[in-house]
């Protein structure tokens, strides 16, 4: 359906994707990087640092990670909380280093990006912009206050004042852009994530009510030769019991019921044989099928063929095509007036159909995203009033493109004319339009690439 109940990860469940172990191993290859610049500094360059400071900040590191590895299980992931708590005190323990190596002199001052990315690859929004906030001041801090980095020789190392003004302005822009970025990206791979789950759920629905039918008739084949014996067992009975008249009744009434049974099981093995060998159908067939569940919704479904309705393609019926068909007719039910019209049409190279309604159509703003998940639109009171309820996430539409695009069709989404499709001698304007198109060969049950009919260009309807 184009509505449905599935609900977008939040961020708090999102933070828990994130294993501790990976927390730790980034760590370990922090602590690493910590101590190799430390010891090339002094052992190659003879720079003079403060080393009982900086092997105690390093310390700390070390510390914290044997701790989380042996109180925590292996398999521990991280709620929101706990993960910004292990990223601000990475970012405190980097600034603090970087206070004792000369603070913005210093180049490796580059590395207080690496924090910030992770809180706004994996975090919610309140926690990046938290810790971007507390990043941002502490390299203002560091601009202004360090201890110097000396030479053997007692040099002062440091950059002209405009250099450092320079890195501290573009650290201020890379830790916001960044953020903004890896926060806009990550949103995006996360709402599609949900979406393809969504799509991923309802195609497998809709597999599951087509393969129904071959299990009511397996039943029903199986079931056949119990209720026979059953109903032998009850005719010997009945015969046998001719002097008890009160049992004899009983074995009477278990034939009876045995028959009964006997019926029902015959008309769903039909049905699920029919269903289970309907593997292909003509296309008007298909459309009606999609379209059944909103016939009764008190809008008119009207259908139209571009063609002769004897020669119209006998198409695949793929659970995708069906569900994905249905979602966009749901959309049309939802959104029209009084009347939807199904436009169907083919070629030699080409199968396409039309869903069209009477309604407002598409905001002329959100034609361009149609198809997107999730897509927020801020409805009017008349719209609320309208449809009730409708939060206007754009998930069955996506859905329906996510299986129709599988199937090997092209949507497009479009607004109408101001002219009925139909000529039923009614004025009205056509709303929302949308088209799909597949190669004949992709959806053909036949021979993919057939003929054009005569009378392709008649329209007929139906």
């Amino acid at each position: 359906m184009a509505d449905t109940n599935l609900k977008p990860l939040s961020g708090g469940t999102r933070a828990n994707w994130i294993r501790l172990r990976s927390m730790i191993l980034l760590r370990w290859f922090a602590i690493a990087g910590q101590l190799t610049a430390i010891t090339v500094a002094q052992q190659m360059y003879g720079l003079q640092l403060e080393l009982g400071l900086c092997y105690l900040a390093i310390g700390a590191s070390v510390i914290a990670n044997l701790v989380a590895i042996f109180v925590f299980p292996e398999n521990k992931r991280l709620t929101d909380t706990q993960n910004m708590l292990m990223v601000l005190f990475d970012l405190l323990q980097l600034s603090f280093l970087l206070f004792l190596t000369g603070g913005l002199h210093n180049p490796f001052a580059l590395l207080m990006l690496g924090p910030v990315t992770i809180s706004a690859a994996v975090l919610t929004l309140r926690s990046t912009v938290f810790l971007g906030a507390t990043a941002i001041m502490l390299v203002s801090l560091l601009a202004q206050f360090n201890y110097p980095l000396r030479t053997e020789q007692g040099l002062i190392l440091a950059i002209p004042d405009i250099f450092v003004f320079g890195n501290w302005i573009a650290l201020i822009i890379a830790i916001i852009f960044i953020s903004a970025y890896s926060v806009r990206v990550t949103s995006e791979i996360h709402t599609m994530s949900d979406a393809l789950s969504a799509t991923q759920m309802a195609l497998a629905r809709e597999q599951k009510l087509t393969d129904l039918g071959g299990v009511v008739a397996a039943a029903a084949h199986e079931l056949g030769t119990p209720l026979a014996t059953i109903k032998l067992a009850s005719g010997e009975l009945y015969e046998e019991l001719a002097d008890k008249p009160d049992l004899q009744e009983d074995a009477s009434l278990i034939r009876e019921q045995a028959d009964r049974c006997r019926d029902i099981l015959r008309d769903m093995g039909r049905a699920g044989k029919d269903d289970l060998h309907l593997k292909k159908a003509p296309l008007r067939t298909v459309l009606e099928e999609a379209a059944e569940p909103h016939r009764d919704r008190g809008k008119e479904i009207a259908f139209q063929l571009v063609g002769r309705e004897v020669d119209q393609p006998l198409i695949l019926r793929k659970p995708e095509i069906i569900h994905g068909i249905r979602n966009l007719i749901q959309n049309a039910v939802d959104f029209a007036e009084q009347q939807i019209w199904i436009e169907a049409r083919w070629s030699e190279k080409t199968i396409g159909l039309r869903i069209m309604d009477d309604g407002r159509g598409f905001p002329p703003q959100m034609i361009g995203r149609i198809g997107d998940p999730f897509m927020k639109h801020r409805r009017s009171v008349s719209e609320k009033g309208a449809r009730p309820g409708y939060e206007g996430m754009g998930l069955g539409l996506f859905i329906a493109k996510t299986l129709l695009e599988r199937s090997g069709a092209e949507l497009s989404f479009a607004n109408g004319r101001e002219e009925s499709p139909l000529d039923q001698g009614v004025a009205r304007g056509i709303g929302a339009v949308v088209e799909v198109t597949w190669r004949r060969r992709d959806i053909d049950a036949v021979t993919g690439d057939s003929p054009v009919p005569q009378g392709a260009n008649q329209r007929i309807p139906i």
